[in-house]
């Protein structure tokens, strides 16, 4: 089949596209013939060998931790009828830059009825992110939200889950063309974090979802009003924001820490693939790159070129 290899630590280059033995799959798992694979932020971390651990593998290896598309075999204990079913998964951390692939079954989430796989794959990890750090910070009717990376694929989820829960959203994002897909979406203000000074022009705000980190965040920070709540998803900047605790309890605002249970996680993907395909949460699929050409995008992640979601057509 093919597939794209990492076979050296590297820039985006250093992602090859190749052959690879077909995979079988196990008692309890099913092969999957994907249509699209996920691509991550992190995944460019884990590409270049100096993301957070636990995300050095052991090379050679085809990256991808997320994929949708249809289960064509079924191992040893799996219910034949799932065959032909269209499904998303986490492939457990590799393997999904490729045709085919084999995961354990009780991780699959099948796409609904009357949603594209392409928005289902957008979804399955940002919408369980963006759904978990909502359900964290809780924003009330009326209350000032501030979205960093708001044109990233988090972010546009949570512009339109914070705007649902009766917030006004300050969308912050890098330059005019990301602003207008956050505009699109809801937001009420839109901010250019890049430029010199951008939280001045900011009133404060009640609730900061953080997906940048680093100075961005501490600007950001600044911002929240007694009773305020951050929250942090991300780290586009490659730094976390590390604010100490004793200075969010001397402004009188908490930071949050999101977490939940396995079964809370596999919720809030259902919840996300539900609530999109019942028209009330649209995932931004901003580009699109032929498998083979998945150093590509990397190279537009790593670049800022990107808006929304990137994902790969293996078919």
């Amino acid at each position: 089949m093919r597939a794209v290899w990492l076979k050296e630590f590297g820039g985006p280059e250093v992602l090859v596209p190749g052959d690879a033995p077909d995979p079988v799959p196990g008692p309890g798992q099913v092969l999957v013939a994907v249509g699209f694979a996920n691509v991550t932020f992190v995944e460019t971390q884990f590409r270049s060998g100096n993301g957070p651990s636990p995300f050095r593998p052991e090379l050679p290896v085809i990256p991808g931790n997320g994929v949708g598309g249809a289960v064509t075999a079924v191992g040893a204990g799996i219910d034949p009828a799932l065959a032909g079913r269209r499904v998303v998964t986490s492939t457990g951390g590799s393997g999904g830059y490729a045709e085919r692939v084999a995961v354990d079954a009780a991780g699959l989430f099948e796409v609904p009825d009357g949603l594209a796989l392409s928005d289902a794959v957008a979804l399955l990890a940002d919408g369980r992110t963006a759904t978990m750090m909502l359900r964290a910070a809780a924003p009330r009717p009326g209350e000032r939200v501030l979205v960093e990376a708001a044109a990233g694929g988090v972010g546009t989820l949570l512009v339109q889950l914070a705007k649902a829960a009766g917030a006004t959203v300050v969308a912050a994002a890098g330059g005019d063309r990301k602003a207008e897909v956050a505009r699109g979406l809801g937001a009420d203000e839109t901010v250019d974090y890049r430029e010199p000074g951008w939280a001045d022009a900011v009133a404060g705000v009640d609730v900061v979802f953080d997906g940048v980190g680093g100075d961005v965040a501490r600007a950001a920070f600044t911002l929240l009003r007694p009773g305020g709540r951050m929250v942090s998803f991300g780290l586009a900047s490659g730094e976390w924001a590390e604010i100490p605790e004793e200075a969010a309890a001397g402004r009188g605002v908490t930071l949050v820490k999101a977490a939940a249970s396995p079964d809370e996680m596999r919720g809030f993907t259902l919840s996300a693939l539900e609530e999109a395909a019942a028209g009330r949460l649209r995932p931004v699929v901003g580009q699109r790159f032929p498998l083979e050409r998945a150093s590509d995008a990397h190279a537009a992640i790593q670049a800022r070129a990107t808006v929304g979601k990137t994902l790969l057509e293996v078919r």
